[in-house]
């Protein structure tokens, strides 16, 4: 049938609807803000002190008699995690650590190519171990559930001033681990300067004594 004999209606629907441009949505822009580093500083890894001789000493004969009791028992599993844990110890002890570069930005902490955000951070405060200044930030995370900071000790000041700003600045309470931790090192001091400091000092003024006539 030729077209222009078609109806009116069947004319309009073989014909192609024109497509109208759809109007341009606003694009939401996000605010993004920009990192800027509030203070750096370089410093070990991790804490670090050199031990002597009549430390290793010690060490080796406690932990020989330990796997000596625990060969009789035939505790195999356990006298191979204390061996393999007593040789990461002693190359963490004897092998100096590197310097790294600590940061704190307006959007947390880093180091190396790990960093942090505030809201996965909650409080920190200050420690010494190996007469060394340290950083503790607990995290809200199951792990790592605490970082440590090696710090130079003017910088405590400022790193404080940041960080309040951010943190609670509250000391996390001793553990059982800590509690017990201490205890032994306290009964059990292996480090020479330790012993040396648990004698009590003398209580009062040494007096001259004279000698017999």
């Amino acid at each position: 049938m030729p077209e222009e004999n078609l109806p009116p209606s069947q004319l309009e629907g073989n014909q192609t609807p024109e497509l109208s441009d759809p109007e341009p949505q606003p694009i939401e822009v996000m605010a993004v803000r920009q990192l800027k580093v509030l203070f750096a500083w370089k410093a070990a890894v991790r804490p670090f002190k050199k031990r002597d001789k009549e430390y290793w000493t010690t060490v080796f004969a406690i932990l020989f008699l330990l796997v000596l009791i625990l060969f009789f028992v035939k505790e195999w599993f356990l006298i191979a995690a204390i061996i393999s844990l007593a040789f990461v110890y002693y190359v963490l002890s004897t092998v100096p650590p590197e310097e790294i570069e600590y940061r704190i930005t307006n959007k947390g902490v880093a180091f190396e190519d790990k960093s942090y955000d505030w809201e996965y951070l909650w409080r920190f405060w200050f420690s010494n171990k190996y007469d060394q200044r340290l950083l503790n930030i607990d995290t809200r995370l199951n792990l790592p559930g605490r970082l440590l900071f090696v710090i130079k000790k003017e910088n405590e000041k400022q790193i404080k001033e940041i960080l309040e700003k951010y943190l609670l600045n509250e000391e996390a309470p001793l553990t059982f681990f800590d509690k017990a931790s201490a205890w032994l090192a306290k009964k059990v001091p292996l480090d020479l300067e330790e012993k040396e400091e648990k004698k009590d000092p003398p209580s009062g003024p040494i007096l001259p004594t004279s000698s017999p006539a």
